[in-house]
């Protein structure tokens, strides 16, 4: 057990994007503690499908930059795997792989439009109702766990620290600043605290008196039996999104949410629902040559949604030592930048290569407190069947 209290600077949460910032921050010489309460990467930072295709992201360009750097810079490897292939498998389809094709390509990256028979020479395992799609020349995807692993690890080398296992329980404020952060394991006290717990990262705002809205959705996740590696892994469409492992498995994931309800610091439970029935028709749909193969294993994770959909990443002026930071669902591909981001708002209070004007806490100044009503996205008092079912259709 780490003997020493407090840090510099304490991270609550051991996600992807706290885990990264922590690295930024420990690189940089600064004394950094992160604090988890499981084991890191336990919710959607290691139960997602890997993608690093986010270029409308005001971190976009940096993402783009620094993924292909990650495994040299951390030490360790991520697995990450360059380029994207969208399959359409209908007119609608194909016209929203174009837009996000053309997005990129307006922040200075290539793509092509590809027809069918392109697209069969890529992915072998497309079948006869493809349309077409397209092959983006940015983005990839890495291992979620791989990356974890090698965030914690190298954070750890430049001499941060990680308490896992540690619940959060409280924030004690003086004189307008967090002045440290109570847990079950005891208080540590901070000079600057960055608060990026997913789903309870608008608890602890409540506890600030800071309204930060947000909507935690279950996720699901399925893995196939292997097939022989394709030339290119990174393979979305019908609603999904995934790769294939270095190992050949298909690991896919994608909607609809189900929206639930996370009252106070404990884990919500991960039960597998009948949604991977649906993720498993749609990934025979999207590859009709991979079919045949079984759902080797399947998992759910927690994820958070503001009412935008965009992340909040954001210093707080009052306590003017705290930075909130939830990801909305798009953590994983972005933390690299992400990371970066949230390090410089810590040392220099303000992100140095991007605009986070977007990403601002303020633009919810308006929502009201039911807005999870008013959307729709309340937690279903309906079964997990009857929700699976309807969101099949």
């Amino acid at each position: 057990m780490e003997q020493r209290k407090g840090a510099a600077v304490v991270i609550i949460g051991g996600g992807v994007t706290g885990l990264s910032a922590g690295w930024w921050l420990a690189r940089s010489g600064v004394d950094v503690l992160v604090l988890e309460k499981n084991i890191v990467g336990w919710e959607a930072s290691g139960r997602n499908g890997g993608g690093a295709t986010h270029v409308y992201s005001p971190f976009g360009l940096e993402e783009q930059r620094l993924w292909p750097q990650m495994d040299e810079l951390l030490g360790y490897p991520t697995e990450h795997q360059p380029y994207r292939i969208g399959v359409a498998l209908s007119e609608a389809q194909l016209a929203l792989a174009r837009r996000w094709a053309e997005i990129g390509e307006t922040r200075g990256f290539k793509w092509e439009l590809l027809d069918r028979r392109q697209l069969k020479e890529l992915v072998p395992i497309v079948g006869d109702n493809a349309i077409g799609g397209t092959y983006l020349h940015f983005g990839g995807h890495a291992n979620p766990q791989r990356t974890v692993q090698a965030y914690a690890w190298a954070l750890q080398d430049h001499g941060g620290r990680i308490l896992q296992h540690t619940t959060v329980t409280g924030l004690t404020t003086r004189g307008g600043r967090v002045t440290a952060v109570e847990t079950t394991q005891g208080a540590f006290g901070a000079d600057t605290v960055v608060i990026a717990a997913g789903p309870q990262t608008g608890l602890f705002a409540d506890m600030l008196g800071v309204f930060l809205p947000l909507a935690p959705a279950r996720v699901e996740m399925i893995a196939t039996e292997p097939l022989p590696l394709m030339r290119h892994g990174g393979v979305a469409g019908n609603g999904l999104y995934g790769r294939q492992t270095l190992r050949g498995n298909l690991v896919y994931g994608g909607g609809p949410h189900e929206w639930i309800n996370v009252p106070d610091m404990a884990t919500p439970d991960h039960p597998n629902t009948p949604l991977v029935r649906n993720l498993a028709r749609r990934l025979a749909e999207l590859l009709p040559g991979a079919a045949h193969l079984r759902v080797i294993r399947a998992w759910g994770g927690v994820a958070e949604n503001t009412p935008d959909g965009l992340p909040v990443i954001d210093r707080l002026s009052s306590p003017d030592n705290v930075i909130l930071a939830t990801m909305s669902s798009v953590g994983f591909g972005l933390s690299p930048a992400a990371g970066k981001g949230i390090s410089e708002l810590v040392m220099h209070g303000r992100c140095l290569f991007a605009d986070l004007s977007a990403l601002a806490l303020s633009r919810f100044a308006d929502t009201p407190p039911d807005w999870r009503e008013r959307a729709g996205w309340i937690s279903t008092s309906a079964s997990v069947a009857e929700t699976a079912a309807r969101g099949s259709r």
